[in-house]
């Protein structure tokens, strides 16, 4: 089960370090989907930060539990919300906040069964 935690929490980081990295950069698509979302640019670097110690969190839950734990329910909630935000804009082009939100949850149930 460990095992497992390890591959899906590793991807999990990547993409949101990328993702984070991104956003702190302003990349257009980033910044024109949350835009599109209602986020407001100020929010940004916020929202890069948040991912950033989500990725972080991941990779010290291998050697700290509780910490995985945090960082993977913290992911599932910003994801989740991602979802929610999309929903209320009506733009329903939000099935890569919705692979993410499943993924951390994912992530979460293994940190939490290898434990």
């Amino acid at each position: 089960m460990f095992t497992a935690y390890v591959v899906a929490a590793a991807l999990l980081a990547f993409a949101a370090t990328a993702s984070a990295f991104l956003t702190f950069t302003r990349n257009p698509q980033v910044v024109g989907n949350m835009t599109k979302v209602g986020v407001p640019e100020s929010r940004l670097p916020l929202l890069a930060t948040a991912k950033a110690a989500g990725a972080l969190g991941l990779l010290a839950g291998l050697f700290i539990p509780a910490l995985g734990v945090a960082a993977a329910a913290g992911l599932v909630l910003y994801f989740a919300g991602a979802v929610i935000a999309h929903l209320r804009a009506k733009d329903f082009e939000l099935a890569p906040a919705a692979v993410l939100t499943l993924i951390s949850a994912a992530v979460l149930v293994l940190r939490i069964a290898s434990a």
